[in-house]
């Protein structure tokens, strides 16, 4: 399991002091749901440091809010404005890759990582190499770099508990004690947009259709990976690193509804699942108050009144990236780090309007087949596959007929 050995905090209730708490990507969704759940429990948890990438306004919104010792802007280019905005408060501001790192090294008892993308990788890793409690809601950070990840969880004595909705639900309910009996993990999915529209029409999909997701509220990135079910892809791989079950084990099954946001299979033929309204506040606050629970402002299930759960198999002509991720999982080596990066690059290209969204998948997978498989042992080497995948798949998105 993700989990070390160490000797967990007891109840919120019962803590004698304050949970020191470090959000990295505060401004994202992930990152303000944190802070809707820190407020609401003031006498729990105190923030320690935030940071964002380039949101001045809503960083230092929050900073006046909930009075960190640090914040840490990464763009270095809005660094005077994110100073002036805080002058006389006493809070430290700083600024670039170096202060991002020092954000996550810091005292903090609970570091949620929910940079979006590669960049989370090196301050997820930087918190974790100093053995913290670490809220893993960047599943990219395992797809990088799975395996030097969980190497130096390891060997740090950290504690990794997953905040994506599905490893969350997961985590709920696999009895680690009994891997063995472990038959199956089934991730669900909710189709996305596009589920059921007709494929003709994918060829005119654009960024703002692509991002109105019928459940979640996320944002761009995450909303267009969740339309073309690469997030999917990218959670088996996540799933991989975080369970001891095998690949071809983890399985996907799309349930409309996301009330089931996972489900375990035992040998017994029993599944257990955890259930709960598309709310990203009820894993957040598993989370952070692990291996108590506290109270979240979640919409409550009503079972009476609940409509009908549905289930049906992902549809592999749909949604090609599935089989895209998977190959890529099969290959192991630089393959997971190439996929990433190359489907950042593409995603962005066509939320910029530069490809059409039938291209992301093409541009990802031509991206695979240009690069050789080389395997990856240390975090040079997966800065190195990343840094070349990203210019393969810009030169291949740039290719691209540009949309009419």
């Amino acid at each position: 399991m993700a989990l070390s050995a160490r000797e967990p905090y007891g109840s919120i209730e019962g803590q004698p002091e304050p949970r020191r708490v470090t959000v990295l990507g505060s401004t994202g969704s992930v990152g303000c749901n944190t802070l809707d759940l820190l407020e609401r429990n003031p006498r729990s948890f105190e923030v320690e440091a935030l940071t964002a990438r380039s949101n001045v306004a809503r960083l230092a919104e929050q900073a006046l809010r909930h009075r960190p010792a640090l914040v840490v802007i990464a763009d270095e280019r809005h660094y005077p404005a994110l100073k002036a905005a805080l002058s006389g408060t006493g809070i430290e501001v700083a600024a670039g890759r170096e202060a991002l790192l020092d954000a996550a090294r810091r005292p903090a008892d609970w570091v949620m990582a929910a940079i979006v993308g590669a960049a989370g990788l090196e301050p997820t890793l930087a918190a974790i190499e100093r053995g913290a409690i670490v809220g893993l809601a960047n599943k990219e950070t395992l797809v990088c770099a799975g395996d030097i990840v969980m190497r130096q969880v390891a060997l740090s004595e950290a504690t990794l508990l997953p905040v994506d909705s599905e490893h969350s639900a997961i985590f709920q309910v696999f009895d680690s004690a009994h891997a063995g009996a472990v038959e199956r993990i089934i991730l669900t999915a909710s189709g996305g947009p596009f589920r059921t529209i007709h494929p003709s029409q994918l060829h005119s999909v654009t960024p703002a259709q692509a991002v109105a997701h019928p459940n979640w509220t996320m944002g761009a990135k995450i909303s267009v990976d969740s339309a073309t079910m690469m997030n999917k892809g990218l959670e088996v791989i996540e799933a991989s690193h975080l369970f001891p079950v095998a690949p071809e084990r983890i399985e996907i099954v799309v349930h409309p509804q996301s009330v089931i946001h996972s489900m375990v299979e035992y040998v017994d033929g029993s599944v257990l699942a955890q259930l709960g309204t598309p709310d990203m506040r009820t894993p957040i606050a598993y989370a952070l108050s692990w291996p108590a629970r506290m109270a979240a402002p979640a919409k409550r299930l009503d079972f009476a009144n609940l409509s009908a759960l549905t289930f049906e198999a992902p549809d592999a002509e749909r949604f090609p990236a599935l089989r895209v991720a998977r190959e890529a999982l099969q290959s192991g080596g630089n393959a997971p780090t190439i996929l990433n990066a190359a489907n950042e690059v593409a995603v962005t290209a066509f939320l910029e309007g530069r490809i059409r969204f039938l291209d992301i998948v093409p541009v990802v997978e031509g991206t695979l087949g240009e690069i050789p498989n080389t395997p990856l042992a240390t975090l040079a080497e997966v800065r190195a596959a990343d840094g070349v995948a990203r210019e393969v798949a810009e030169r291949r998105a740039g290719a691209m007929p540009r949309p009419s």
